[in-house]
């Protein structure tokens, strides 16, 4: 990374898919900092992904994980379930091309930004690069809006941009551990096409950001998705924004920071699992 790099701005996954759905959200989310009161169970299904996460992550290490399972019969069963259904993802590779880490660091400079991504486990060889991510959601999600979800656009982007590998030698696996009582996953293969049309709209993004960004520094708000939007019904600031809300018990107004508004957004370290 060079020294003009370090400046720039860090955009996740969650953040592109943030700013594409509701810029306004975005900018009270990432550049405010506002915060609404959290949703106990959304926060208890957060832990037990999180904990699955680190569970997957050191046993890939070598490390152990026995007191984990005897702890939560949870993450024992979904274990359990995960390595009768996909035993070949838990055997490390007899030979020494085989490339396998969980937790898997990538950054991409782009414009003024540098895109930041995470993967669950990357196992790449000579020939092909595979990206696999976790899912503690019970229910299966929408292939076709999986597919336009960012998480799936920036991952499979950014390794192709920062690797030798050609778009159609790149896949990424979704593994939802418990969905209706089995482990599934849904696979996306890539191409050369898809990866011109993200480049694309990754562009136009970006420089909607910097113009976004350019205005608010001058006092400007950024712009709000249309009245009427289902975006607002559940959204915590739609009170802020002067719009209905569908329940005005589970979107709260948000509360002001209890910091500055700085120009960074969020870092890496609170990037967690997105609801899809």
């Amino acid at each position: 990374m060079t020294s003009n790099q370090t400046h720039l701005l860090r955009l996740s996954q969650g953040q592109l898919n943030l700013l594409e759905r509701c810029p306004r959200q975005f900018q009270h989310s990432y550049l405010e900092q506002l915060y609404s009161p959290a949703d106990p169970e959304r926060e208890e299904h957060q832990i037990l992904g999180s904990r699955f996460h680190l569970l997957m992550q050191q046993r890939e290490m070598g490390l152990p994980i026995d007191s984990f399972l005897q702890a939560d019969a949870q993450l024992q069963n979904w274990m359990t379930a995960f390595a009768n259904v996909a035993p070949e993802i838990l055997t490390p590779a007899t030979d020494n091309q085989t490339f396998r880490e969980s937790e898997h660091y990538r950054t991409l400079p782009v414009q003024n930004y540098l895109l930041t991504v995470v993967y669950d486990l990357l196992i790449a060889d000579p020939q092909q690069a595979q990206i696999l991510d976790w899912k503690t959601h019970p229910k299966l999600p929408n292939k076709r809006k999986l597919e336009q979800n960012w998480q799936t656009r920036l991952y499979t982007y950014v390794l192709a941009e920062t690797s030798d590998y050609q778009p159609e030698n790149i896949s990424m696996t979704y593994w939802f551990v418990q969905s209706e009582g089995k482990p599934q996953s849904i696979k996306f293969s890539y191409n050369t096409a898809q990866h011109e049309k993200t480049a694309k709209k990754l562009t136009q993004l970006l420089s909607k950001l910097t113009r976004w960004l350019e205005n608010y520094y001058q006092g400007k708000d950024f712009p709000q998705v249309p009245e009427g939007s289902k975006a607002c019904e559940y959204c915590q600031f739609a009170k802020r924004c002067d719009r209905p809300q569908l329940n005005s018990e589970q979107t709260s107004k948000a509360k002001s920071p209890s910091h500055p508004v700085g120009t960074n957004l969020l870092n890496l370290a609170t990037i967690q699992e997105v609801s899809l």
